[in-house]
């Protein structure tokens, strides 16, 4: 028997054996959507906690603040991390306050980046952002940049200060993109920021800052319980 008509032999009795074994019902297709659906995490104070317990295990630090005092908490975190040029893109919900907030610290990015690299990757020490939203299950930020605040922003500095609104928490990713309907305008880039830039690609050893900001700062304003927003 050579060789070939030992395999197709062999190929054969497999095939017969499928061929006589009973049919067997196919499972039931799972209810993904229920299961992302049916998560656990509270709302209001119990949601906060949760978030800010999450992203503080990720190594970011978390500034509970209210809508009134949010230029305040920025202005002391500049003075107390010796701050001297923070970024910021004009425009925003936060810009009408920064001057207030940061005075002479203040940089807008409002140039090409062609133009503006030099400076951005050696005479800035923060980047300021706003945030899309919160994921409370893991403590992440949901960014939309967007020519207002590029990648860059939130990228490049060794420092990313990001307000965040508690009134955008949301317990999972799943829920934030069915509540805003982000299937009727997905964005052209969705960010999710979980604690400063970290790496182990070398030697096993983790890295803060190897490609991305080194340090989080979370300004966590409390507009839920008013309902005054971030430019109070």
């Amino acid at each position: 028997m050579t060789p070939d008509t030992e395999s197709m032999r062999a190929r054969a009795a497999i095939l017969a054996r499928l061929r006589a074994a009973p049919p067997v019902a196919a499972p039931a297709s799972p209810d993904v959507a229920a299961g992302l659906a049916a998560d656990g995490a509270g709302s209001g104070d119990a949601a906060v906690a949760d978030f800010a317990a999450c992203a503080r295990g990720w190594r970011a630090e978390v500034i509970e603040t209210t809508p009134t005092r949010w230029p305040a908490v920025l202005r002391d975190l500049a003075v107390a991390r010796g701050l001297r040029s923070v970024l910021a893109g004009r425009d925003t919900e936060l810009a009408a306050r920064l001057p207030e907030a940061l005075g002479a610290r203040l940089r807008w990015y409002d140039e090409p980046l062609a133009a503006f690299k030099p400076r951005l990757f050696d005479a800035i020490d923060a980047g300021i952002t706003t945030v899309r939203g919160g994921v409370v299950e893991t403590g992440s930020l949901v960014l939309w940049p967007d020519v207002r605040e590029p990648r860059t922003l939130s990228l490049v500095p060794p420092l990313h200060i990001a307000v965040l609104c508690a009134s955008t928490l949301h317990p999972t990713l799943y829920r934030m993109m069915v509540r805003e309907r982000w299937a009727d305008g997905l964005p052209t880039n969705a960010l999710l920021v979980t604690g400063p830039s970290k790496t182990a690609d070398i030697q096993r050893l983790l890295v803060y800052g190897a490609h991305g900001p080194k340090q989080l700062v979370i300004v966590l304003v409390r507009d839920d319980r008013d309902g005054t927003g971030v430019p109070a």
